[in-house]
């Protein structure tokens, strides 16, 4: 069973990693630079419907 624990542990310890850089890198808190909700909608808003 020691050999279970320590898979897990390690299973745990990569997916913690993993999560943690994909929180630096690639979820980076874009509206907290504007004050309102209001703002932060209109911003959504302009993104969601800009064409390509």
């Amino acid at each position: 069973m020691e050999v279970g624990k320590t898979l897990w542990l390690i299973i745990l310890i990569k997916l913690a990693i993993i999560f943690l850089i994909l929180r630096v890198f690639f979820f980076r808190p874009e509206l907290s630079k504007y004050d309102t909700e209001a703002e932060k909608a209109e911003h959504v808003i302009e993104n969601l419907t800009k064409q390509p």
